[in-house]
Parts: structure tokens; sequence; C-alpha cells
């Protein structure tokens, strides 16, 4: 009995050590496994357009060098035409922020609302303090040295990124060779329903990425003229931000507009409302126009299981886990509709 317990507790034991090991290296690779993940997913989001190019008659290998080509071109031009004016409003929108926030406090909706309850939101002082800080040499100093670190992941992002694009292609190049090799590996009196729900997962998380890109494309084109046209400042850095929140399912539009309607308040009430009723359109467009169209046969999942899938998935992986959350989910369920149940109704 003795031997059998020590046995058991070092096997325990050992059991223990290698799931802490396997724990930290997971941690070490995390990046890594990012890059994989974002590279999978480009992939599936482009191979649609690739057997589009297929089916008329082009030879795959010639169909993903177009479509690569394509997608380097584009994210090259968003990149020249959103940089410049990213980071020249980012400058004024750093600089420019103690003088907002006194314009805030200078506005006589807010004037009056602080003084019913009894002027405890002192916005003057906050706009001092910050113009103080800003004026300081020494908290310039330590600013640059985080401007450097920022610099220095600016950098490490640009490698990151076109890390993702060679993944990406050699992805898009082996797809069908991967998913060939796949079905080998399962036994064949189940092959057949390995290869359907497969292809039907890879179709689904395809359409499914480029339809929300296509979808949070329109939030920030469309928001950076409604911006513009309104006049709320900083159109540019907000439109970007417009863009990335919009990949996050349902609640990413929602996000946005608030932040933009807040962005408009320290213009005046009159430019926050005017923003504010351009997203509720928006969103309401969206919802019952665009993304019945966009997203049409791409997934099929509850609303519900689509918020809690986005907020543990931007909660994990930040934008990329909110954007891969639904596909994963949509996945899960083909997953249990095609297996599970069925297995269940035979027992």
């Amino acid at each position: 009995m003795k031997t059998n317990a020590f046995r058991i507790g070092f096997v325990a034991t050992l059991g223990g050590l290698a799931a802490i090991l396997l724990g930290l290296a997971l941690s070490s690779i995390a990046t890594i496994l990012v890059y994989l993940a974002a590279a999978v997913f480009i992939a599936l989001g482009l191979d649609p357009i690739v057997r589009l190019l297929e089916r008329r008659g082009l030879r795959r290998m010639l169909a993903i060098t177009i479509v690569f080509v394509l997608f380097i071109v584009v994210i090259i031009g968003v990149l020249f035409l959103v940089v410049p004016v990213v980071v020249k409003e980012g400058a004024a929108l750093i600089t420019g922020l103690p003088a907002s926030i006194s314009s805030l406090a200078a506005q006589p909706w807010f004037v009056s609302l602080n003084a019913s309850m009894g002027n405890t939101l002192n916005l003057s002082g906050a706009s001092a303090a910050l113009q103080n800080f800003l004026s300081d040499p020494a908290n310039l100093a330590s600013l640059g040295g985080g401007l450097l670190k920022v610099g220095g992941d600016v950098v490490g992002g640009i490698f990151g990124g076109i890390t993702i694009v060679i993944l990406s292609l050699f992805f898009l190049g082996s797809l069908d060779a991967s998913k060939s090799a796949l079905y080998l590996l399962v036994p064949a009196s189940k092959r057949a329903g390995v290869m359907s729900i497969t292809e039907q997962i890879v179709a689904s998380v395809g359409k499914y990425v480029i339809g929300q890109v296509i979808l949070a494309a329109s939030n920030g084109v469309l928001g950076f003229i409604a911006m513009t046209l309104i006049g709320v400042p900083f159109a540019g850095v907000l439109a970007v931000v417009a863009f990335l929140l919009a990949l996050i399912p349902l609640i990413g539009t929602v996000i946005s507009a608030v932040l933009v309607t807040l962005v408009g308040l320290t213009v005046s009430p009159g430019t926050a409302i005017a923003i504010g009723v351009y997203f509720l359109i928006y969103m309401q467009v969206e919802a019952y126009v665009f993304s019945p169209r966009v997203m049409s046969r791409a997934v099929d999942v509850p609303g519900i299981l689509v918020v809690i899938g986005a907020l543990v998935g931007g909660t994990l992986l930040g934008i990329l886990g909110a954007l891969v959350a639904v596909p994963v989910t949509a996945s899960m369920l083909i997953i249990i509709k095609q297996v599970v149940v069925p297995r269940q109704q035979r027992l």
C-alpha cells in the first residue's frame, strides 16, 4: 500500500510539473502563437477569393499570386494613406488635450451641470495640471523614453506584420495539401464526415473574416466622412480606432460610437448629438442591411454567444482574440450539431 501511494504521489507530482513546464513554454511562445493564429485567419479569409478565381479558370498558384499581390498592395496603400494622418493627428491630440479639456469646462451646459453637483468636477484644474506636466522638460524626457519604447514596439510590430504576411502566404498555398494530409489520419469509415465538417468550418471562417473586415472598413470610412462633415476633431485617428473596434462583433461599433460622441462633446453638445445620431442610424443600417448581405451564410451563432465569445477572446488575445472568437464559436457549434447531437440521439 505504501509503495502504491508513493507511486501515485510521484506520478501526480510529475504530472503537475509537466503541466507547469507546458504552461511556461506556451507563455514564452505566446507571441508566435498569435502570429500563427493571425496568419491562419488571413489565409482562410483570402481562400474564398482564390477559389472564386479558380472557378473562373485560373490555376490555384496563379490565383494565389494575384490575390496576395493585391492584398499587399492594399495594405501598403492603406498604410501610406493612414499612417501620416494618424501620426499628425495623434500628436495634435496629445498637445491639444489641455485646451480641449478647458473648452469643455467653459461650455455653459457643463458649468450648469457642475454647479448642480456642487462644483465637484474640476476640469479646469485638471487641464492646468496636464499643461504643467507637458511643459515640464523632465516630464518630456520621461515621455521621450516612453516614446523610444513605443518606437521599439512599432519596429517589432512591423517585423511581426511581415512575419504574419509570409506565414499567410505559406498557409494559403498549402491549405489543400494540409487538409488532405489531415484526412489521411482519419479512419476511412469516418473520413467523409470529417471532410464535410472541415470544409464547412473552413468556408464559414473564410466568409466571416472577409465579412467582418468589410463591415469594419465601412464603419471606419463612413465614420470618417461623418466626423469630417459634422466637425468632430481628430477624425483620422478616431476613424482608425473605429475600424479596429468594429472588428469586435456587436459591441465594437457601440464602443467606438460612445468614444467618438465623447470627443464630439468637447466641441459642443450639438456636435455630440449629431455624431451620436449618425452612429445610431449607422448601427441600424449595419444590423439590418449590411450584416445580412455581407455575412449571409457565413456564421450562424446566437447573439449571446457572440458577446460572450468576443469578451473572452478580447480578454485573452485583444482584438485578434475578439475577431476569431465568433468563427471559433461557430466551428464548435457545427461540431456539436453534426457530431455530438447525432451521437446522443443514437444512445
